[in-house]
This record gives structure tokens, sequence and C-alpha cells, in this order.
């Protein structure tokens, strides 16, 4: 019996659950875990998957495609699901996409993707690692495993990959997969056979992962459901394929071929905004999941400035908050929504999780000074983090020698339309410096500087404008 036949049918039988910590007792059920969360979308058989998860420890697989340095807030989503599987006491296994990156998932896209060298790809992969490290290490549990597709899927022959790959594959039934319809009903659009192969690699990978790494369950987005169906058809059909070779050479009745089914598909639903907008998405562009692409700062005011709805959604998504507790926080917020406790919590939570606790505490900090005024206690990279989205003017230091008056810098930034507004604002002490009340008399100096370089100007409680002298 080779390696694939004997897991069949001898698989370890430890308990699959996970005690959080030594001051919470409750383990978790996935399954249920993910229900309520929202977090459970398509499952190929729910009562037999549940059945696996109880009866030993389980290696849980989503893969993740490099297109960019970075992930987008949209990605966490199957992070979060693999999160969900170490706490509940299995093995969650991240797949990298350094093989599959190279051809590019038609998925959700109207037109072929631009083609990535080699280099690239794994340029971007080895950026991605660190995110997976973060969210999955963030608490106890197994470890988890980082894997790259290009290590198994480079070492297929172009014959091997038609002969014992794609002769499992029905070419009508590819061409029904909603992606694929599309581009090939759109003339100008068109589909390459590459593209079009896309979803035989996805499910060599459920099968490579299957066989030779004990992986028995692909996590995803809903819209991942369709390459996650072809992945457990592929196993099945190789797994007849080898039965049927192992009873002939063992002389065996080969006219029937029993086995277990042992591989299942898991899929999310894709987040949205109750507003019907594009989840991710702020004015200065997609959410990033790295620090050099959206600040902790950025990212903390990303959740804060959710709205109700979402916030009550999105707080059981991207935290690990247990129901008992996001059930309160919501049940307050309704009682007092003004003062934004779940947008807040959320916020918490979040940073937390990704960018740990001091990066969380900093970007808290850091609103808190935004709102106060109060921000001459801010580091140069928060200060600037924070002002980021703020008008920005430059200025030459050399002026500050002599003093730079007031009412002629108020028009200049735009804060004034003529000096005679100007002057009112000055006079009614609604202008400050760095957190500090100004009068007209006040003139610019060096002793002003933060930072060496900048002047942060305040007119009435919101309009902000960032100086930078050089």
């Amino acid at each position: 019996m080779d390696g694939l036949d004997a897991r069949l049918f001898s698989w370890p039988m430890n308990l699959s659950s996970f005690t959080m910590s030594d001051n919470e007792s409750t383990t978790i059920d996935l399954i249920n875990e993910l229900k309520w969360r929202g977090l459970l979308k398509d499952c190929t058989d729910e009562p037999g998957l549940k059945a696996h998860l109880e009866s030993g420890t389980r290696k849980i697989y989503a893969g993740f495609d490099p297109t960019a340095d970075s992930l987008t807030i949209g990605n966490l989503v199957p992070i979060m699901l693999l999160a969900h599987v170490k706490r509940a006491g299995h093995t969650p296994v991240v797949v990298m996409g350094g093989g599959t990156g190279l051809i590019g998932d038609p998925s959700g896209k109207s037109a072929e993707r631009q083609m990535m060298t080699a280099e690239m790809v794994q340029h971007n992969v080895d950026c991605q690692r660190p995110i997976y490290d973060a969210v999955l290490g963030s608490f106890a549990g197994p470890d988890h495993a980082l894997l790259d597709n290009n290590e198994w899927l480079s070492k297929i022959s172009f014959i091997e990959a038609l002969r014992d790959i794609g002769k499992h594959f029905s070419v009508n039934m590819m061409m029904q997969k909603e992606s694929i319809k599309e581009r090939l009903n759109n003339r100008e659009q068109g589909i390459s056979y590459t593209e079009f192969s896309y979803m035989i690699l996805q499910a060599y990978d459920f099968a490579h992962l299957y066989e030779h790494e004990g992986v028995t369950v692909q996590l995803g987005g809903s819209d991942q459901y369709g390459n996650i169906l072809a992945g457990t058809d592929l196993i099945r059909r190789q797994t007849e394929d080898r039965e049927f070779r192992r009873k002939e050479a063992a002389g065996e009745d080969s006219s029937f071929i029993g086995y277990d089914e042992v591989w299942f598909g898991l899929t999310a639903p894709l987040v949205s905004k109750a507003d019907g907008g594009k989840f991710g998405k702020t004015e200065t562009g997609a959410v990033w999941l790295t620090a050099n692409r959206t600040s902790p700062y950025a990212y903390y005011q990303f959740w804060l400035n959710s709205s109700d709805e979402d916030a009550a959604n999105w707080i059981k998504v991207f935290t690990f908050l247990d129901q008992a507790t996001v059930e309160g926080l919501i049940a307050r917020h309704s009682e007092n929504p003004g003062k934004r406790e779940l947008q807040r919590t959320l916020a918490q939570e979040a940073t937390t999780i990704l960018h740990g606790q001091a990066a969380m505490d900093n970007a808290e900090a850091a609103g808190k000074a935004l709102f106060s005024g109060e921000i001459s206690s801010l580091d140069a990279q928060t200060m600037l983090e924070v002002f980021a989205s703020v008008p920005t003017t430059e200025h030459a230091k050399a002026d500050l020698s002599e003093g730079v008056e007031m009412v002629g810098l108020l028009k200049a930034c735009n804060l004034a339309s003529s000096n005679r507004e100007a002057k009112e604002f000055l006079n009614e002490g609604s202008v400050k410096i760095n957190g500090e009340k100004i009068d007209i008399d006040t003139k610019l100096t060096q002793s002003h500087l933060l930072h060496d370089s900048y002047i942060a100007i305040r007119r009435g409680k919101k309009k902000w404008h960032m100086t930078k002298w050089a």
C-alpha cells in the first residue's frame, strides 16, 4: 500500500480541540466558530468535515496569489480562516503561489494579466511571508507551515501535466466557470490557454498536498469554490486510479473501487460594505497588510471609521473576540452609538493582530494627539503618518530666521481667503501651531520646528495644514 493509500485508512486519532490560554477554558469547534462569525458559505460535505475534524489533528491550507509585494485587506479573510484552524488545534498551511503566480488566476479579471518575471514573483512571495507569520504567530497553537507551490509545480514536465493531470479535466466543465465563460464570450478580451489552465494548477496543488503533506482541507473565498471543487475532484480521480492499480497488482477484484473520501473544501463569503461600496478601498487607495504600504495608524483609522453596521459584522470576521464579548459590545453600542466603543474595539483588536500591541498603542496615541491637537510628543515617523493625508506646502527654512507672519502664511496655506479673514481667525484664537494657541502678533521661527523640518497649523477643530521647511 503506497503512502496515499495508507493515509486513506489510518488517520491519527488525536482530539481536535485546543485550549486558548490558561485563563480561557473554552475549546474551539471550528465549524460552529466559523458559522457564528459569518465565515462559512460553501462546504463540500459539512457533516463529513465536522466528523473529520473531531477525529484527529488535521492539516488545512489556503493559497495566496503573489501579484504584489504585499496583500490587501481582502486577503485577510482566508488568513483569518487559517488562524481559526490553529485556534481549533489543527495545523494551518499557507501555500504561496510562486508557481501559479507565474500564470495568473483569471478569477475576477476582465482581461489578461500582465506576466511577471520569475524574479518579480519570488520577490513578492518573500515580501508577503511576514504577513502570515504576524497573524498566525500572534497566539499559541500548532506551528503553521509556509509552502511555495513553485517547489512542486516547476518539477512537472509538460507531458506529465497533460497525461497525468489534464486527462482528468473536462474542457466542457472548465468552460462553465464564470470567469472563463465571461472572457470567452467577449471577443475583445478573450483568454489565453495559459490562464485557461490555471484551474488545473490550483487543483494539482491540493492533490500534491494531499498525497505528500497529508493536507485534507482547502479553504478560500467563495470566488474560489470552483477551483476548490476541481481540486477535490482531481484527488478523487487520482485516488480511484491508484486504488485500481493497487487491486490489479494484488490480484484483487478491480471492478469495484471503494474508499473513504477524506478531502474537503470550505469557503467564506466575500466581505462587503453595508452601503454597497467596495471593501478595503479608501480615498487614498487600497488598505494593505504591510506597514510600508499602509501604516499602522492608517490601518487603525480604517477600522475606526467603519459604519455601525459594518463594525458589527467586521468585528466577528477580523478579531478573535468570543461570541459573548462581541454580542455584549454590539448591545452596548446600540444603547450608546456615539461612544463608538464597537469601532474602537475593532480597531484595537484588528491592528494588534496584524501589527502588534506596541504599534497599535502608537496608532491610538497618534489618533488622540491629532484629535486634541497636542502633536509635539509624536515621533517623526508617526507624525508623518498622521498627517499623510493632510494638505502640505513647502517653504524656505531661511525665512524663519527673521520670523514669518501668520496672516500671509494662512493665506498661502489656503487656511484663509483674505488678510481680513486671516486676522479674524487669529484674533478669535482659532489658530494653533503644533497644538499651541497663537495670536496675531506671533511670528514663526525655527523654535517652532518639529523634528527640525515641520510646523503643523490647525484652524478651528478639524482644519489642518502641514508646512515643511527646507
